[in-house]
């Protein structure tokens, strides 16, 4: 069933004369990229060229999705907004908060019980507002979307980083906060800094044990963890072509590991495959009416060089299966040179779990090119050495595999099945009782991040990041450094024997089946529903509007911490058990900063409380410079707030009394969550500035008062010896961003205009 047709066909027939009219606007042909942004301004039908990277620009998403963990927060803001129903297409996904342990079932089932206050909330406020649920069990957020949702041509917007998961089938999805997410749901327009443009030229064609995995890891590789920030990458030529749809997929949604604002490929035969297979054929037959308007002008990929901010080239023929990791997604190893690397590093060679599934790499192909990999340890009688773990991407997914047989290869390696969840991804995989004090150890996972204590709370466990055929490989053989292509196994009864390469079906023989999806759909007027908030709740509360934060309010500011190295929003607001409170602002903030490593002793969550003189817990330090009236800043390094969309990260700080933060560089959403939540965010003019900054400065934005667009403002640093020294640090903010300061947040701005 397609949903939304009637908003896809009004897209598509207006599609072919906006691109005309954006063509004539910029002067040029036009990439796909900028064809899906001109097609989606605000305004309308384009009248102006649009600067990379500077201009800020109005757009109209089509739709929005939210997973669960987030679209609390992004609910709890909306239901401030004053309005009645969304303005656009939205959706819930319950896949967040489903602690892997046992099995689907028994998960599930306790998820239910331990979350079910949160799930009924969900489930009510989108019942009013006219959203679409997705139950505990229907699937991860981003395989549901592409499955459902994503349409070639079209802008959506979600709160979680991989919503550009749907950029497998040609769309712009972009991960943002709950805030943005607010904005377009209550009818305004959505702000973005028009991106930069980064072409990925595929040539060759994959084979063997190279999966569509190993372009991203590839990719991951040459633009590091903060390469794409600002950017919209765009996949290419004759090796785009022999891609699949969900391995477009996978590519794209890794994409949030580069820091690039989405990634896209051009509408093809796959795409049109995949949609039929899905019951969209109204959706394909849509788009063919449109289709050279639902990629690049012929003359871009011609010569790519002159319409592209950067070219990449990479040969698929050539590519090799990577292991990227551990504690980051963009160190790379080729198969057949990690011995030696592992043993530089002091890795752990053994294999203790391999997992597959997740957002990126649980669809059916995935699946079933795993199971060819099982199926043979089954024939070749090959004990497995390290544990399995599956997570399907949707219960369409699950009930299609498990009827073709898939899921009981697995079974008979005696594989967790788990539920059909975000689970083992994202920290909520109970694997150990005590996991900070749990063993060094490696596992391989076909997911996408693997931060320090991001799989199982352990931060002894190095995630190495790999396709499922070459994950399912490494868990048989159970050593880090195997490689398929070469290296032989010893079977039970003490032959040698090699696996073959992986087989599978890009789309299922039999088709899809599917007995309940999940999808609660909600009622047309909703008016009556009542979203109650017990008082006493530890998960959920009820927000009050944050108070503009003062011009004398960020003189004389402490310092709240000086993070040293990577600080994403992992460090800033951590997963795992803080999942729980992701409805509560006041009980998650007890997480904020614990993370980050302090500058000035290399420790976490051990910083000096410039009131008592005393060592303690970023929250508690934080708490009582807020009880003393104090305003506190934060300084971090490079791309700090990288990963994650969740917004947690901004308001935690917000609601504890920071009032800005100063680093070298921001990760794209972090930055602009923390600009909706009426903070500043700041870069050094100079980076080597942040050495000046000391543990037991005094902090003066001493001219707040001229606080403008394009103009620097003056750091005044006091010094505990009396002694002063003046820094210029930077922002981004436009007029209408500014505004959001002076008003508290963004969402203060949208109560005053509604009720104008």
């Amino acid at each position: 069933m397609a949903f939304d047709l009637s908003m896809i066909k009004a897209l598509y027939e207006r599609f072919p004369q906006r691109v005309k009219a954006a063509r004539s606007a910029v002067g040029r042909p036009l990439t796909l990229s900028e064809k899906i942004l001109y097609t989606h301004l605000w305004s309308g039908t384009p009248e102006t060229a649009f600067k990379r990277g500077e201009d800020y620009v109005d757009f109209a998403p089509d739709r929005i999705a939210c997973q669960d963990a987030t679209a609390q927060m992004a609910l709890l803001q909306f239901m401030q907004a004053g309005k009645e129903k969304v303005a656009v297409p939205t959706t819930v996904h319950c896949d967040h908060l489903i602690q892997a342990k046992n099995g689907a079932k028994s998960d599930l089932q306790s998820a239910l019980n331990s979350s079910n206050e949160v799930f009924n909330f969900l489930e009510s406020v989108s019942n009013k507002y006219g959203i679409g649920f997705w139950a505990p069990g229907a699937g991860i957020i981003h395989q549901v979307v592409l499955e459902n949702y994503a349409f070639p041509g079209g802008m959506m917007i979600g709160t979680d980083s991989h919503t550009v998961n749907a950029g497998g089938l040609g769309m712009l999805a972009i991960g943002v906060g709950g805030a943005d997410a607010v904005d377009v749901m209550a009818g305004m327009a959505w702000e973005l800094k028009f991106p930069k443009l980064i072409g990925v030229r595929l040539t060759g064609k994959i084979s063997g044990w190279t999966a569509p995995k190993d372009v991203i890891l590839k990719v991951a590789e040459l633009l590091t963890v903060k390469g794409g920030t600002g950017a919209i990458v765009e996949y290419f030529g004759p090796g785009a072509l022999s891609l699949s749809c969900t391995g477009k997929g996978t590519i794209c949604n890794m994409g949030a590991e580069i820091g690039a604002t989405t990634s896209t490929f051009g509408y093809d035969e796959s795409m049109e495959r995949y949609l039929r297979a899905t019951d969209r054929d109204e959706v394909a037959d849509l788009a063919n009416t449109i289709k050279e308007d639902l990629t690049a002008d012929p003359e871009v990929y011609a010569n790519p060089e002159a319409y592209f901010d950067q070219i990449i080239d990479i040969d698929l023929s050539t590519l090799k299966p990577q292991l990227n990791g551990p504690f980051t997604p963009d160190l790379a190893t080729e198969v057949g040179t990690m011995t030696q690397k592992a043993q530089d590093n002091d890795w752990p060679l053994k294999v203790e779990w391999g997992l597959i599934g997740s957002c990126t790499n649980s669809s059916y192909e995935d699946l079933s090119r795993a199971a060819s990999i099982a199926q043979q340890a089954l024939d070749k009688k090959l004990k497995t050495k390290a544990e399995f773990g599956i997570n399907p991407g949707s219960e369409q997914v699950r009930y299609t595999a498990e009827r073709d047989g898939l899921l009981s290869i697995f079974e008979q390696l005696d594989a967790k099945i788990f539920t059909n969840a975000c689970g083992p991804c994202i920290g909520q995989w109970a694997r150990y009782e005590d996991p900070k004090n749990a063993p060094k150890n490696s596992i391989v996972h076909s997911f996408n991040r693997n931060f320090a204590k991001r799989a199982d709370g352990n931060p002894n466990t190095h995630a190495f990041v790999a396709s499922p055929e070459l994950t399912a490989a490494i868990a048989i053989a159970g050593r880090l450094d195997f490689n398929p292509l070469t290296d032989t196994l010893i079977n039970e009864d003490g032959q040698e024997v090699m696996l073959d390469e992986p087989t599978g079906w890009e789309l299922p023989p039999k088709g899809f089946e599917v007995q309940d999806n999940g999808y609660i759909a909600p009622e047309e007027d909703g008016s009556h529903v009542n979203v109650s908030v017990a008082v006493d709740s530890d998960r959920l509360q009820l927000l009050d509007p944050f108070t503009p934060i003062a011009n004398e309010s960020v003189q004389n500011m402490n310092l709240l911490i000086k993070a040293k190295g990577k600080c994403t929003t992992d460090h800033i607001s951590m997963a795992g058990p803080w999942l729980r409170y992701r409805g509560h602002l006041d009980n998650i903030a007890n997480n904020t900063l614990i993370g980050a490593v302090n500058a000035f002793n290399e420790k976490t969550n051990f910083v000096k409380n410039q009131l008592t003189g005393e060592y303690g817990g970023v929250p508690d330090t934080q708490r009582d410079y807020k009880k003393n009236g104090i305003m506190t800043m934060v300084v971090g390094d490079h791309n700090y707030g990288e990963g994650s969309s969740r917004e947690h990260a901004a308001m935690q700080p917000r609601h504890l009394g920071v009032a800005a933060v100063l680093v070298k560089s921001f990760a794209r959403i972090h930055e602009t969550n923390l600009k909706k939540q009426g903070m500043l965010a700041l870069t050094f003019n100079n980076e080597a500035d942040y050495d000046k900054i000391q543990e037991d400065d005094k902090l003066s934005l001493v001219d707040i008062a001229d606080f403008s667009p394009g103009r620097a403002l003056t750091l005044q640093l006091t010094h505990a010896d009396g002694t002063t020294e003046e820094i210029k640090v930077n922002h981004s903010y436009n007029a209408q961003q500014i505004e959001w300061f002076k008003y508290g947040s963004a969402l203060n701005l949208i109560k005053e205009q509604n009720h104008a």
